[in-house]
């Protein structure tokens, strides 16, 4: 994005100074405020008024928006509509976010103002904003954008409505609508925006998954075991996989029956997993190639548990590590790959011994890598089935086990048979 454009057209259009103009963008701008509601809060500051001279935008099509468009009109219909609360310079400010769609494609959008709009609503939408978000453009509703009901209503092959099974919920969601159990809750302070602040954190689970959840205006019905509607949710990534986030706007309605919760996480690829970019909860099948580097004995920062290297922490310094035990394996079921973390719990388990056991065998050997060596020697050529939350990033794909044991089918063994049955 070119600021200085921006601040000369503004600056000129004023007759203000351009290096205050220019200043002004970069403070609003550095508060991820889209360009075309910055452009517009600079007018006005500047007595220069809301609609500047800008032109209405020609209609395109949803799937022709790219971040190369400054300003779009666009014919469309509402998916889905969430409302939350955002901190802007110091202020609250209420903001309307979802999905529209028209034939060609959907797109997000976030409204700095409330148009009155439903989920279902056809209409046609005047000079948005287009900025980009999370690597994709997404419309930015302002006070220079309008807003009326189409002519015709917009035929969308799109579910509309925010209804969604927990197996269907992605990061970035926003406007979504839950049935689940309460599987787990706990009470925590935190240090918020506006001091401590209180909040719960759990799980909930339906028949397809299971996610993890915060709630940031504690409320009674959140309770374990409590059966419950909850409406007007938004999506972010917490460790790696997708979080439910109730606000202030989220409402939360007692079923009354019963949620049917899958007891089995779903058992995927790891190419299916990997894909899915994180989840909460599954299950891969595969053989152990190999042990990675910082396995078996580690030393951990005592004040943040981050892996010590040399006894240096990357956030706290030089410090005295605490031993602790840890396998990172690499799991292969022939579809791709995932680096399997296992805590101490686990290591102890697939080792033969705790972490008295691995401290006294490495002081007896001289030599830490033997208790590496050691579970090396137990796991790799051999099948396992691994549960527990996978988490997918630049730097690969890691499933941290709650679960890990020795597989009933060997992935290898089932590939042979599918090839062997190919051949007949």
């Amino acid at each position: 994005m070119d600021v200085n454009s921006h601040a000369e057209e503004l600056a000129s259009d004023l007759g203000v100074d351009k290096e205050e103009v220019k200043a002004d963008l970069e403070n609003l701008l550095e508060y991820s405020v889209p360009i075309d509601e910055a452009k517009q809060s600079v007018r006005r500051k500047h007595g220069g008024g809301g609609g500047g001279s800008t032109p209405t935008p020609d209609s395109v099509d949803v799937g022709e928006i790219t971040t190369d468009h400054d300003g779009v009109t666009v014919t469309v219909r509402v998916l889905t509509q969430g409302t939350r609360t955002i901190r802007y310079q110091g202020d609250d400010l209420t903001i309307r976010e979802g999905e529209i769609a028209d034939g060609t494609g959907v797109i997000s959008y976030t409204a700095w103002q409330d148009f009155g709009f439903e989920p279902g609503d056809s209409l046609t939408i005047g000079n948005a904003g287009v900025r980009e978000w999370e690597g994709k453009p997404e419309l930015n509703l302002n006070d220079s954008t309008t807003v009326a009901i189409a002519d015709e209503a917009v035929e969308v092959d799109r579910e509309v409505g925010g209804d969604r099974s927990l197996v269907d919920i992605a990061a970035g969601d926003r406007g979504r609508n839950v049935e689940v159990r309460v599987l787990e809750v706990d009470e925590k302070t935190i240090s918020g925006r506006d001091g401590e602040t209180e909040i719960l954190e759990g799980v909930v689970g339906d028949e397809t998954a299971k996610l993890p959840f915060t709630d940031w205006q504690p409320r009674s019905e959140l309770e374990a075991g409590a059966d419950l509607r909850i409406e007007d949710v938004y999506v972010r990534e917490f460790r790696g996989v997708p979080s439910l986030n109730l606000t202030e706007f989220s409402t939360v309605t007692p079923l009354p029956d019963p949620v049917e919760v899958a007891e089995d996480a779903p058992r995927l690829s790891v190419a299916d997993a990997v894909a899915s970019g994180g989840m909460f909860d599954v299950e891969v099948v595969g053989n152990v190639l190999e042990i990675r580097d910082g396995s078996g004995l580690i030393e951990r920062c005592p004040e943040c548990g981050r892996v010590v290297q040399n006894g240096q922490c990357r956030s706290h310094g030089d410090v005295d590590g605490e031993d602790d035990l840890r396998v990172k394996a690499i799991l292969d079921d022939s579809t791709d790959t995932v680096t399997v973390v296992l805590d101490d719990e686990l290591t102890a388990e697939v080792y033969g011994g705790g972490l008295d056991d691995a401290l006294a065998a490495a002081k007896d050997a001289m030599d830490k890598e033997v208790v590496a060596d050691d579970i090396a020697d137990a796991l790799v050529g051999r099948a396992y089935r691994v549960r527990g939350n996978l988490s997918v990033d630049d730097y690969g794909a890691n499933l941290d086990a709650d679960e890990f044991a020795l597989a009933d089918d060997d992935p290898a063994d089932a590939a042979r048979a599918a090839l062997a049955e190919v051949g007949e």
